[in-house]
């Protein structure tokens, strides 16, 4: 019997290049699940996480009160098209960290009865 090491799927993912046909860079249902989101909500701002060894890229969408959710995307560029398109401003996490907004809403909702 052969065992599996604990990171063993950790190494042949990252062997896989990103895209589709390797890694998990945001598929059509991540698109149209943000698409949805954003089209509920106003002022929608996208602020991009960048690709590491443990997550593919990532999307922060933050709307006018804070209400935020994230979804895989297949690249800073991605993001700034689906942005265009939506015409939605896209900022890179690295340079201009999260919101205060995106903060003060995650803490209301360790408040709330129930969380």
């Amino acid at each position: 019997m052969v065992g599996v090491g604990i990171f063993d799927s950790l190494r042949r993912r990252g062997k896989r290049g990103p895209g589709p046909s390797g890694g998990r860079g945001g598929g059509s249902a991540d698109t149209r699940y943000l698409e949805e989101w954003a089209a509920a909500r106003r002022g929608v701002e996208a602020f991009v996480e960048p690709r590491t060894t443990v997550t593919d890229t990532t999307v922060v969408l933050i709307a006018h009160d804070g209400e935020w959710t994230r979804r895989r995307i297949g690249s800073l560029e991605a993001a700034q098209r689906f942005g265009q398109k939506h015409t939605i401003p896209v900022y890179e996490v690295s340079r201009v960290g999260y919101p205060q907004r995106m903060r003060d809403y995650t803490e209301r909702q360790k408040r709330r009865p129930g969380h």
